[in-house]
Formats: C-alpha cells, sequence, structure tokens
C-alpha cells in the first residue's frame, strides 16, 4: 500500500469519526466570509433579514452544493476540500468522474487537467504528459498536457494535488506549477489528498452528504482499449449501486444528453434525478432570451425523461430597468416542469468588476461582493433554483438556512 492510498484511507476513516463524535453533528456556526459579504451589501430588506439571522445555527442543506467540494481555499477534488464543504452545510457534493489508463473512476474535473491540479510536470510522471512542458517564449505561453488516461490508479495515486492554476510566462515546470490565482489561497494545499470516484462515495456518505457525481467527456476517442461511453456511463451508476447507495440520494450529471438519456433508458430510478448540464450557449448566437435558437426547448427535454437541467448562473438572468430578473430560459424551464440546478458561485472572486464570465448577463447590476447575496436571493425566490453549486458552500448554505430553504 503506497503512502497516498494510506492517506486516503486515513480521511475516510477520520471523517467518520468525526461525524460519530458529533464534530459534524449539525447545526453549524457563522461562516467568517457569510458575515463579511452581508457586510458588503447595500442597505436592503435582504441585508436587514440576513444580518438578523446572524448567530442563528446554520443547518445542513441540499440547496448547497460543494462545487469540486470547497476549492476557493482547498485544492479540488481532495479529501481536504469536501470535508470543508460538509463542514460548511453542503448537503449535495460533488465528485467530477473520469478514467485512468486502467479504467478506474477518479475525482478529477477534466481528464487532461493533471497539469494544472497535481505535481506531475514536476515528478516522474511527467515523461506520460500527452503534451510535454514546453517553456513560454516570446508571446508564445508556457504550455502542457496531462491526462488520467495516460496513468494508471496506482500512478494517479503517486501526484500530489494543488490548487488549479498555471503561470503561463513560466520558463521551466516549476514556476508553471507553483502559480496560484491571487483571490485563492495555498494555505491549505499541503498534503491534500485525492480520491478515486468509490472513495468519495464513502467520504461522502461518512460526512453525511448527498452524491452529484459528473461524467466527464473523455479527452481520449471512445471506445478506449474496448471501453465505450456506455460502460463509463454505467460504471458511475455502478459504483453507488455497490456501495448501497439509494438513487433517491444521487444526481448524476452530464453536459452530454447522450449520457443522460442513457441513464434514463438504463437505470431509470438513477435517471429519474440526472442532470442536463446545457452547454448549448456555446452555439453562435445562443441567447438566453430567445427560444428559437436552443438546440431543445423545454418542453422536448421533458418529454424525453429529462427532470433536472443545470446552467451557468448567467442563463437564468437578465436586466429590467435594471434590475435582475428571470431571463426567458429561466421561466420556460419552470413552465415546463424541469428542476433548476445553476453554477457556479464565488468562482468569479471579487465582484467589483461586474463578476467575470458567470455574471455577464447582469454586469451592469454588479460592483460589490455583497452582491453575491443579491444574486442568490433571485436565483432562490424569482427562478425557484432547487440547487447552487458554490466554491465557498458556507455563504448558500448560511442564506439557505435563513431562508429556511430544504
Amino acid at each position: 500500500m503506497t503512502r497516498r492510498t494510506t492517506l486516503a484511507t486515513a480521511f475516510l476513516f477520520g471523517a467518520t469519526a468525526l461525524t460519530s463524535t458529533g464534530a459534524f453533528a449539525e447545526p453549524f456556526g457563522m461562516d467568517p466570509r457569510a458575515a463579511f459579504l452581508i457586510s458588503k451589501m447595500e442597505d436592503s430588506a435582504l441585508k436587514s433579514e440576513l444580518e438578523a439571522c446572524m448567530g442563528q445555527p446554520i443547518q445542513r442543506t441540499n440547496f448547497s452544493i460543494g462545487h469540486r467540494g470547497a476549492p476557493l481555499m482547498f485544492p479540488e477534488h481532495t479529501a481536504e476540500s469536501n470535508i470543508a464543504a460538509a463542514a460548511m452545510g453542503a448537503g449535495i457534493l460533488e465528485c467530477d468522474v473520469t478514467f485512468t489508463a486502467d479504467e478506474e473512476l477518479v475525482c478529477r474535473h477534466a481528464q487532461n487537467d493533471l497539469h494544472t491540479t497535481t505535481d506531475i510536470l514536476i515528478s516522474p510522471l511527467a515523461e506520460t504528459c500527452i503534451t510535454p512542458f514546453t517553456p513560454a517564449s516570446g508571446d508564445q505561453g508556457a504550455t502542457a498536457e496531462c491526462r488520467t488516461s495516460e496513468i494508471t490508479l496506482e500512478q494517479f495515486r503517486t501526484l500530489t494535488p494543488k490548487m488549479d492554476d498555471r503561470n503561463a510566462q513560466a520558463t521551466t515546470a516549476e514556476e508553471y506549477v507553483q502559480s496560484s490565482n491571487s483571490w485563492r489561497t495555498d494555505l491549505y494545499a499541503n498534503e491534500a489528498t485525492l480520491l478515486t470516484h468509490a472513495e468519495s462515495i464513502e467520504l461522502f456518505r461518512s460526512l453525511g452528504a448527498k452524491f452529484t457525481p459528473e461524467l466527464k467527456a473523455p479527452s481520449v476517442e471512445m471506445p478506449f482499449n474496448g471501453f465505450s461511453q456506455e460502460d463509463y456511463a454505467q460504471k458511475l451508476i455502478d459504483e453507488y449501486k455497490a456501495a448501497g447507495v439509494p438513487p433517491s440520494d444521487v444526481w448524476a450529471q452530464s453536459f452530454q444528453l447522450e449520457d443522460v438519456l442513457y441513464w434514463i433508458e438504463n437505470e431509470p430510478e438513477f435517471g429519474a434525478q440526472a442532470v442536463y448540464l446545457d452547454d448549448s450557449y456555446d452555439i453562435d448566437g445562443w441567447s438566453p432570451m430567445d427560444p428559437a435558437t436552443w438546440q431543445h426547448s423545454m418542453t422536448e427535454l421533458k418529454e424525453m425523461g429529462v427532470n433536472y437541467i443545470a446552467p451557468p448562473l448567467w442563463v437564468l438572468m437578465t436586466l429590467e430597468n435594471g434590475e435582475i430578473v428571470p431571463s426567458t430560459y429561466a421561466t420556460e424551464a419552470t413552465a415546463a416542469g424541469l428542476e433548476i440546478i445553476t453554477w457556479t458561485l464565488e468562482r468569479s472572486g471579487p465582484l467589483g468588476n461586474g463578476g467575470g464570465w458567470y455574471f455577464q448577463t447582469v454586469t451592469d447590476a454588479i460592483d460589490r461582493d455583497g452582491d453575491y447575496f443579491e444574486v442568490l436571493d433571485v436565483l432562490a425566490q424569482d427562478v425557484g433554483v432547487v440547487g447552487v453549486f458554490s466554491d465557498w458552500p458556507a455563504t448558500v448554505s448560511y442564506y439557505a438556512s435563513c431562508k429556511g430553504l430544504d
């Protein structure tokens, strides 16, 4: 057994010990960041309501979903990141699922992100990278690409995770992997622990959380050594069945509608809560305000058996007389009977510049950090979303608990 395997096993048992001794027992205490964001809000009825909840217990809620755990401060998809998210009241935790060369399922945001999320480029496994590190030169930035599909599970376990980022101006591999986003932190990045999908199931269950695995699109051509896309989708579900997890506790996700339809047809109990991560916004001319530009109408998706849809934050909002209101996309989804989940709060950092990509349809209404709560309130009360992914789940947990959301 490798040291990395021992660490992962220790965290699984450690999390169980924490829950059994009451260390993670509800209710939770006030999170400093939630208090900070409230202090940065403009005076309003919402601010007064949120202030009135200070000092009250924060309950665990399925409305609060840990996006890769709590990667605002912890390396994503690690045991530590998810333990932190659970401690913040996230009722549902996420493992983005991809596979290794020996077809084992592991938690990574993408099959080809090891060069930005681990130390692979400065490890003996650097030689497995599909694109070796190339230093920055002139106007050409540094490049690399390293995939889980090029290494075995045993090799994967030897890697050390880090905060997701790269230094595009790096002239050495050491410089490339040491960079970290200015509004994130490396304070909790030491000795973080990678997870397989099966290990994430045991960890999340021991933390009292439910599950939302995402089947990531492969970077390799499928079938991969005879491993088909259908095999991949089925293996994800099979690991929940093997662990005895009830389908009602699992919201399996995919950006590929074909995966969602596969689950609906072949695993209907799990398919009933399968989540379609709609990325049709990438189509030229697409608009959340114009149904004629959509690949499928909301009614068509519902007729296919889709019950949950999950677009990014900006798709669900627009501005009307300077106020944030639901988009046509949001109102059509609700009218068709679709449940809506959205992503990702607190992934844009400080909001003084309008919030970036996640807030692009409401930029003119975003000018301070406290606007995270303003957006969250519109999504919950006006759009009617049933869950919000966040890189710091405590913010969503605080709002949900204050509002009495499930």
